[in-house]
């Protein structure tokens, strides 16, 4: 008997439909909830995943929360479930590897990426201050504005309907705190805990001049007035190429003046160490209370 091609994604009840033998569909597919499967010839992705998953749902429904922000590219933990957010309607779908939320959507809160419903960046942002706490909202938010997926004004909008809803008042006081400067997780979590601290706000991606006035290196966050640079050492600085670069940059700095700290992974964990090492920093160039 000749096989059916199934395609990437497909349900049960159609490859069926069409012909496909039960050995077919358990040679091929990769099941991923009941009735839903994706073929084993294909990396299971997220966006293949949902892929599947939208074979199965409302066609009102949209990928939303930690589902959404992933496939925006947003620095957020890869949710156990794929997470659905759907309008209210008497019953909602309730399948195994699916986290269904209920929300009322107008048609803004809610945009089209490589074929599938999510929701935007303003609504995915709203929905994840209910649970992420405040300094990693902002490095989603970060993300999001410097990807293109959330705007100010789209963002104040939302937030402004947003009466009662659950976790509003995070977002409110979050929103004002976003840059699209920012260039990674490490540098919003730092930059979040400077300015929610007691120390001058820093600024983003700071030129660094030669005394002739030529830019020789930029910091991820500095005190252009202090002379103080802060620098955010991910795995890609290990580079033996990086690793040289970077010790010219360093040099360059130092002998324009310029006071360099350098923080790790090890250094995220909180902000004591960033905030007492930079209050430290500040003092030493000058500044006081």
């Amino acid at each position: 008997m000749t096989e059916i091609e199934l395609g990437t994604a497909y349900t049960w009840a159609d490859a069926r439909a069409r012909g496909a033998t039960r050995g077919q569909i358990a040679q091929d597919g990769v099941r991923l909830g009941r009735g839903v499967y994706l073929s084993s010839s294909v990396e299971p992705e997220l966006a293949t995943r949902c892929r599947a998953w939208a074979l199965v749902l409302p066609g009102d429904a949209a990928f939303g929360l930690g589902t959404a922000a992933q496939l925006y590219g947003a620095p957020v933990t890869s949710p156990p479930t794929v997470h659905v957010v759907i309008p209210s309607r008497r019953q909602l779908p309730r399948r195994a590897g699916l986290t269904v939320h209920e929300r009322l959507l107008e048609d803004e809160d809610v945009a089209a990426r490589g074929g599938l419903r999510l929701t935007s960046g303003a609504q995915t942002f709203l929905d994840l201050a209910a649970g992420l706490p405040s300094a990693e909202l902002v490095a989603v938010g970060d993300a999001l504005l410097r990807a293109g997926h959330l705007d100010p004004a789209t963002l104040g909008r939302r937030l402004e309907r947003a009466d009662r809803v659950r976790g509003v008042v995070r977002a409110r006081t979050c929103a004002p705190l976003l840059r699209r400067e920012a260039a990674s997780r490490p540098e919003s979590l730092i930059r979040y805990w400077l300015v929610t601290s007691d120390l001058p706000d820093p600024d983003l991606q700071v030129p660094i001049h030669d005394r002739w006035g030529h830019e020789v290196a930029h910091a991820d966050l500095g005190y252009p007035e202090w002379r103080i640079a802060l620098e955010y050492e991910g795995r890609q600085h290990a580079d033996a190429d990086q690793f040289g670069r970077d010790v010219d940059r360093y040099s360059l700095m130092a002998a324009d003046g310029w006071l360099t700290l350098r923080f790790a992974a090890r250094h995220l964990t909180g902000p004591g160490v960033v905030v007492e090492r930079t209050r430290g920093a500040l003092r030493s160039r000058g500044r006081r209370p």
